[in-house]
This record gives C-alpha cells, sequence and structure tokens, in this order.
C-alpha cells in the first residue's frame, strides 16, 4: 500500500473530524446548511462543499445527533435548518475529551523536544 500524497492529507484529516466540527458549530444553535459551509470555509483546513455537508447532516439526524426544523426564508423556498439534540451535544463532549488526549499524544511525538 502506497503512502498518501502529501496534498491528500488535510482532506484525510478534515473527513475524520468533520461531523464534531459541525457539532460543534451547532452548540450555539440553529444553522442553515449552507450557513455551515460558509463558517467552515472561514477556517483554515476545513472547507467543504454542499455536497459533503448534506449527506452528513442526514447522516447526524438519522443518528438523533441533530434535529430540524423548517423555516421561512425571506428569498425563497422555506429552509432546513438544523440544531443540536442532547444526544448530539454528548456525542460531541465525549469528543472533545478524546481530541484533547489524542492530540497532546500526537504532538508529543511529531512536535520536536526543545534541547536544553
Amino acid at each position: 500500500m502506497s503512502a498518501p500524497k502529501p496534498e491528500a492529507l488535510p482532506g484525510q484529516l478534515r473527513r475524520g473530524t468533520l461531523e464534531y466540527c459541525v457539532l460543534a458549530l451547532l452548540r450555539s444553535g440553529e444553522h442553515y446548511a449552507l450557513d455551515l459551509v460558509r463558517e467552515l470555509g472561514a477556517v483554515d483546513g476545513m472547507v467543504t462543499s454542499e455536497g459533503t455537508i448534506y449527506p452528513l447532516l442526514s447522516r447526524l439526524r438519522r443518528d438523533g445527533l441533530v434535529e430540524t426544523a423548517w423555516h421561512e426564508s425571506p428569498s425563497g423556498p422555506p429552509r432546513r435548518y438544523y440544531r443540536l439534540t442532547t444526544a448530539g451535544r454528548n456525542r460531541l463532549d465525549q469528543f472533545v475529551g478524546e481530541w484533547i488526549r489524542f492530540r497532546d499524544a500526537v504532538d508529543s511525538l511529531v512536535i520536536p523536544k526543545e534541547t536544553a
């Protein structure tokens, strides 16, 4: 098996964390899917598309981690907004604890130690 190309690395890292980044954005309240795409795109390394976010949101909804509500739009048809459920908040809290531990472990291995 060949090693991934360097340009593929950000995408691999993003795929492993995108669902938790979406849950984290929903922690502050309801969001429209396109707003999530824009907010993610504003963060370096987190650019995503509607073609990625809609299937992810559908899966999160099926898993009971988010719920939806329809709101009228001033510029077209009603929009589906997503919000975190209690189960989604619990899953995010679990991830945050594991992420900190994992990130610190990886940092301890890949960041050179300063020599005195």
